[in-house]
């Protein structure tokens, strides 16, 4: 079972935007060879993290204008979201520990604006 969700253009405000803790979404395209390699370490990190961060993914070529106002130019990008507004962003493989690291500390800055 997939524990990062796929969502679409239509469901990121609600999902993203709205959410109550932060989100971690992965901006990929299938024809992405990095995208696919980072695919199995964000599953494992959604399942390690999933009771402080939800992880979902966007296919950028099914959802260019959600990529063109994020400003999405590469891919993978990953960009962290906590109440509503962008607050990190990673463009290309990055190593989970460092990842990890970023996670970390969104979520003791989430925690601190509660």
């Amino acid at each position: 079972m997939n524990v990062v969700r796929e969502i679409n253009e239509l469901e990121f405000e609600t999902v993203v935007l709205k959410a109550e803790r932060p989100v971690l979404v992965d901006f990929y395209a299938p024809w992405c060879g990095p995208c696919r390699m980072l695919a199995p370490v964000l599953e494992r990190m959604a399942a390690e993290w999933s009771d402080r961060v939800d992880f979902v993914k966007i296919n950028v070529d099914e959802a260019p204008e959600l990529a063109m106002r994020y400003g999405i130019t590469g891919v993978p990008t990953l960009m962290l979201f906590s109440r509503g507004r962008a607050v990190d962003r990673v463009v290309g493989l990055v190593p989970p520990r460092a990842l990890e690291q970023r996670l970390a500390q969104a979520c003791l800055e989430h925690a601190a604006h509660s």
